[in-house]
């Protein structure tokens, strides 16, 4: 069933966190200090994140420099074992993620950013205050509209120009998958 995204009040601090990569060590908030910041909460088996996968990797790409991006994903895995490391490293292959991929198995990480869907956007200024939260464009499992990552992009784009984007519409996946 798809949820939306909260609308956590913009101007609100990044929580810390300092979570394993997928690959191996551990990446913290404090190492993206000084850089706009994309936090988006992810998952392999979600459609919706797989429908726009290939637009994030080319979004962080095109940004890389400029806007940092990490992924997390939050969701239990003994109900979920799609979302497991492992296939966590397949989607970062196929998709072209350049970025650190992390995972959150308290879930402690995914309920301080009040995380609801994979995927959840939330980019933060260079001070690491929120700019942004919401979806990555129109493009949804079942519809025509090409991934584009407009509304990520715009949103970007106005942060880096020190602006804050108007409009802001939140995202729509797959809810994250709490342990009981």
């Amino acid at each position: 069933m798809a949820v939306n995204s909260f609308m956590v009040p913009l101007g609100t601090q990044a929580p810390d966190f300092d979570l394993p990569a997928i690959g191996g060590g551990q990446v913290a908030l404090a190492d993206f200090k000084g850089s706009p910041v994309v936090v988006v909460f992810l998952s392999n088996h979600c459609p919706y994140v797989r429908r726009i996968e290939a637009g994030l990797g080319q979004f962080a790409a095109d940004y890389a420099g400029r806007v940092a991006t990490v992924g997390i994903c939050s969701n239990d895995t003994s109900s979920y074992p799609d979302d497991d490391q492992a296939h966590l490293a397949e989607q970062s292959n196929r998709a072209g993620f350049g970025f650190p991929y992390l995972v959150d198995e308290s879930q402690e990480v995914a309920r301080a950013y009040r995380a609801a869907c994979t995927p959840d956007f939330f980019l933060f200024d260079a001070d690491h205050k929120l700019a942004y939260r919401g979806e990555f464009d129109d493009a949804r499992p079942g519809n025509d509209v090409a991934v584009s990552g407009v509304s990520l992009r715009a949103a970007a784009d106005a942060a880096l120009d020190g602006k804050t984007i108007a409009t802001q519409h939140p995202s729509l996946g797959c809810s994250i998958k709490w342990r009981s």
